[in-house]
């Protein structure tokens, strides 16, 4: 979005009650005005003398200084900013007196950052104050010609700068006169390279009595860091303060005069440049963020630790002669750095064009070593000269890509660009940029991306920045000096690291309305993608979201879920906080989505009613946009002033958009999370505003979990049925606040009925250390249960299929220090290898990765989603269990246990669980795996044991006769923190005599080995 450009030119006579105003446009202002502008306030003595000079007056030297020879003088200008939510509201303030005896002209110019929307403005000249509405653009003009024929004083701002970013008044102020100006302006905080950098334009033109710029951070997600960069320059080292607490920051910048001054003898100031604050949030999800208040809800989306997706990427570097000198050299020195900084799996080629069109390579290489190196070597030898062919340069580009996807030679999960690099408008061939845009749009494929690089002033930027917009990108402009090399390489990291690809958003149908596009083509690492709409708070409890994407060797299924209620206590209670963030973020977002819409518009009709939703949206949020006006007026109405700007018929959309709608790939998620019919219009197809692209299974309130999501053995009714090996938890180790799987317990089915003789709600309380396993025998209806003692670090096979090509095994690891002389063992990690489908699950108190020969997803125990590779389908929710189902036929299931991290003595596990129906092969073999050929076992002459109140008995098995004990273990599928007690025939020594061999038999040195059947 370009900012809003404002000149206005007052003249004040004698009598304040009579104004005159002047009307100035940008393109009027002298070269030597521009010059001596110092962005704030320039008196006309300044203007006349050119150059500050120091007072000579005998004066206190502060005040002197800060009066300075032409008797004006800056009493104070602040900044102050409020970012709730990664919205920042500004309001710059400056406070100026005219101490001569005679009038002077004085200019305030405040810069806007690109993509800030100005929301209001007052003026107060001697205690007159002068303030702002916005209204339609038509009718504010309307009203000040009206006024101008009444004779009341009048002014039009205007400006005819492409590219606005200023807001500008000057003004010709009586001697004695007071005039405070304060703007206000807001803008989203969008994060690139992994952090959010909040840019303040600092440049009062003189020095200040009072200089203060003051910024608060209120982010309920938290705060990772807080980072103030000196960007002013060495003398205001250490000036700024920060404080920062666990979701609030304040960062504070108070100069003194002594500390604005160029030097020590210098009446002008050093402040001069940007205020920079950078930060970035916690996030514990890769499904993002929902934030809910007031009516409204924003996602946040910014997933980390995913694999690269592999990129297909064509660079088409201008080499007319335009580009000679400076600009080359700098472009080849980006260049050389960018692919050094590719991958091995990307593939890539080079066109360079002037008026011809020269390819490096006719076809996409793999950026192996020796490649890159040739490719830097033939970017050295480039010799800019002749015209530019960007209409050629593109197709053949273009060309290349689809070649490429025709021949197959292109990885189904890799993301396509072209990043075009170019520093101005056609000269040859193809001259008309409509026509080029055309060609451009018919040919490029919906999954290819285009990106724009303009260098220098001379280039059509408006025309860059359609070109990429309408083709899945983003364009940025460079401006030409010796910092080129270090913004291209800049901008590249933006999109050098894709993570996901074909992203759809999707909230309940019903419950939400007015959302923004919530369907993107790619997400880049360091990003992040905003979705904001409204929410009926009166018709549920919590909103939930589903996130369906790409990622490097899975389909990605991410969930969450938040209380609409959740932000209200933490807003409440912070009196800087804007309690209107949510509704103004989605108006922002709204407003630049219908922008670049209505660029995109195929029909007249159709844009006159996109432009007629911006104007009623700009009206409602008291927003000036390109089709709409500030009018400035007195209390009374006699002084009207009409702040103007220009309607940018080739506006884009916001800056940072990387991606375009999409259809959703299909997935076993709930039926509202299928995405509504969408417009077939070309401008349904554009993205919300942020800076690249992303943030899992199937969640409904109230509903059980979809079939293909978790197997029903997981779900375990009165009867556990199937064979199911638990590494039993220690339960003074678990959380109170306990974590179910499935659906709700009635308070009278805690006991099994597998085995009779347990009373009905019987609940234990404590439970063998070491890892237990209950091995149920279905056909005689019996559990047997047993023990396994071994070392921290030993890895235990469960299943060994080798000729189903899967194995599953578990580590062990050891509790924080003995007790009784033991150190107890649990499971830390548990391994699964599908050798026939190329895939490993590793399962950890951490994370959970899903991993083939080349690439890994992860997911982290905060999240609530699936991976989906081959008809493996990996399952995780949110602080609870993971499922693992292949094609349909075999599940497993893996329970996390947490405990109180300052335990003295416990830590967290796992616990694995699998049904008998598992279709392994007639050679399975394992600890768990030897038993899903049932054996026969005979129990008999129940009798006392010798320990008091336990029965024994004696147990016929493998033609051995074992003593076994009757006891209670633990199924933790439903209460992971109390557990469904299971009676069960525990087996000592080991489980020996029961299981085949030793148990030392079954360890194995990784965790996807198989162990040889004995």
């Amino acid at each position: 979005m370009k900012s809003l450009t404002c000149l206005l030119v007052l003249v004040f006579a004698s009598e304040i009650q009579s104004l005159d105003f002047l009307v100035t446009g940008i393109s009027e202002v002298p070269d030597e005005l521009l010059d001596l502008e110092m962005d704030g306030f320039v008196s006309e003595s300044t203007l006349r003398d050119r150059r500050y000079q120091r007072s000579t007056s005998n004066g206190d030297h502060s005040s002197d200084l800060v009066t300075g020879d032409d008797n004006i003088m800056l009493h104070s200008y602040k900044v102050q900013s409020i970012i709730t939510s990664r919205l920042a509201n500004t309001m710059v303030q400056a406070k100026v007196e005219n101490r001569a005896r005679h009038s002077q002209n004085l200019v305030f110019d405040v810069q806007i950052p690109k993509g800030a929307f100005i929301h209001n403005f007052t003026m107060n000249v001697n205690g007159i104050t002068f303030t702002s509405s916005v209204k339609e653009k038509s009718a504010a003009r309307s009203q000040y010609a009206q006024a101008r024929a009444r004779g009341k004083a009048a002014g039009i701002l205007r400006s005819n700068a492409l590219d606005m970013e200023n807001f500008k008044a000057e003004l010709n102020v009586p001697g004695g006169t007071k005039v405070q100006f304060e703007i206000h302006y807001q803008e989203l905080i969008r994060r690139k390279l992994s952090s959010y950098e909040h840019l303040i334009p600092l440049q009062p033109g003189r020095l200040a009595k009072h200089l203060e710029v003051d910024v608060r951070i209120i982010e309920p997600q938290g705060l990772h860091f807080v980072h103030v960069p000196n960007a002013l320059g060495d003398q205001f080292e250490d000036v700024a303060t920060m404080t920062k607490g666990e979701k609030k920051a304040h960062v504070s910048f108070k100069p003194t005069v002594a500390q604005q001054q160029k030097c020590p003898t210098c009446s002008s100031t050093a402040v001069d440049g940007n205020f920079v604050v950078t930060y970035d949030v916690n996030r514990e999800s890769k499904a993002g963020e929902l934030e809910i208040f007031n009516g409204y809800f924003i996602h946040y989306f910014a997933p980390e630790n995913l694999d690269p997706l592999p990129k297909n990427i064509l660079f088409v570097i201008d080499v007319s002669g335009s580009m000679w000198g400076l600009k080359m050299k700098q472009t080849v020195e980006a260049m050389q750095t960018i692919l050094g900084d590719l991958r091995f799996d990307d593939q890539f080629s080079i066109l360079d064009f002037n008026h011809n069109v020269r390819c490096w390579r006719d076809s996409l290489v793999q950026a192996s070593p020796s490649q890159t190196e040739a490719a830097k070597k033939y970017i050295e030898g480039i010799h800019p000269n002749g015209g530019t062919n960007i209409n050629d340069a593109l197709l053949r580009a273009i060309f290349i890509l689809n070649e490429a996807k025709n021949l197959k030679m292109l990885d189904p999960n890799s993301v396509s660009m072209i990043v075009l690099v170019s520093d101005g408008d056609p000269t040859v061939g193809e001259l008309k940029l409509p026509t080029i845009q055309k060609n451009v749009k018919k040919n490029l494929r919906d999954d290819i991306s285009l990106f724009c690089l303009g260098i220098g002033f001379d280039v059509d930027y408006d025309f860059l920045k359609r070109l990429a917009h309408e083709n899945h990108g983003m364009a940025h402009r460079i401006f030409g000096n010796q910092d080129t090399s270090s913004q291209m390489k800049k901008f590249y990291n933006q999109v050098s690291t894709p993570l996901l690809k074909n992203l759809e958003f999707n909230y309940p149908q019903g419950m939400v309305s007015d959302v923004t596009h919530n369907s993107f083509q790619n997400y880049f690492g360091g990003s992040e993608i905003v979705v904001a709409g409204k929410v009926d708070a009166d018709k549920a409890q919590h909103l939930e979201s589903v996130i369906t994407a790409t990622a490097s060797n899975a389909q990605l299924v991410l969930e969450t879920l938040s209380d609409v209620e959740g932000l209200d206590e933490f807003l409440s209670k912070d009196k800087h906080a804007d309690p209107k963030f949510t509704e103004k973020l989605w108006a922002y977002i709204t407003i630049n989505q219908l922008m670049a819409e209505r660029n995109l518009a195929p029909t007249a009709a159709l844009k006159r009613n996109i432009t007629k939703s911006i104007l009623q949206m700009s009206l409602d949020h008291h927003i000036v946009t390109p089709y709409t006006a500030m009018l400035i007026e007195s209390p009374n109405g006699d002084e009207l002033m009409l702040a103007d700007s220009p309607q940018d018929r080739k506006r884009a959309c916001c800056p940072g958009t990387l991606a375009v709608g999409h259809p959703k790939p299909d997935a076993s998620i709930p039926p509202w999370a299928k995405p509504s019919l969408k417009s077939t219009d070309p401008s349904s197809l554009l993205m919300g505003p942020t800076a690249a692209a992303i943030h899992v299974g199937p969640l409904v309130i109230g509903q059980a979990p979809t079939d293909n999501s978790i197997p029903s053995w997981v779900k375990p009714t009165t009867k556990p049925v199937g064979l199911a090996a638990v590494m039993g938890p220690s339960i003074s180790a678990i959380p109170a606040a306990s974590l179910h799987l499935g659906q709700s317990k009635p308070d009278n089915s805690t006991t099994s009925s597998m085995s009779p003789g347990n009373p009905a709600g019987t609940r234990i309380h404590s439970v063998d250390n070491d890892p237990h396993f209950i091995i149920n025998l279905p056909r005689q209806q019996k559990d047997i249960c047993f023990n396994i003692d071994s070392r921290p670090g030993a890895i235990l096979n469960l299943v060994s299929d080798p000729e189903s090509g899967v194995s599953v095994n578990g580590k062990l690891i050891g509790a924080k220090k003995s007790m009784n002389n033991k150190l107890n063992t649990y499971f830390g990690e548990i391994g699964f290898s599908f050798e026939n489908k190329g895939l490993k699950v590793k399962v950890s108190t951490d994370d959970i990765t899903l991993k083939d020969d080349s690439s890994s997803t992860t997911l982290s125990w905060s999240d609530t989603g699936s991976l989906i590779r081959r008809r493996l389908h990996v399952y995780v929710k949110k602080n609870s269990n993971v499922t693992i189902t292949v094609d349909g036929n075999m599940s497993f299931m893996v329970l996390l246990h947490r405990v109180w991290k300052k335990h003295p003595v416990n830590v967290d596990f796992l616990g694995i669980y699998m049904p008998p129906t598992n279709n392994f092969s007639s050679s399975v073999h394992g600890l768990i795996g030897q038993f899903v050929i049932e054996p026969d076992t005979l129990i008999y002459n129940e009798r006392p044991s010798r320990v008091l109140g336990k029965t024994e008995a004696t147990m016929e098995v493998k033609g051995l006769k074992l003593t076994v004990t009757r006891g209670l273990q633990k199924d933790y599928r439903l209460n992971s923190v109390l557990g469904t007690d299971v009676q069960c025939w525990f087996v000592h020594n080991n489980g020996k005599g029961f299981l085949d061999g030793h148990y030392t038999d079954y360890l194995v040195p990784t965790l996807y080995s198989y162990v040889k059947r004995l």
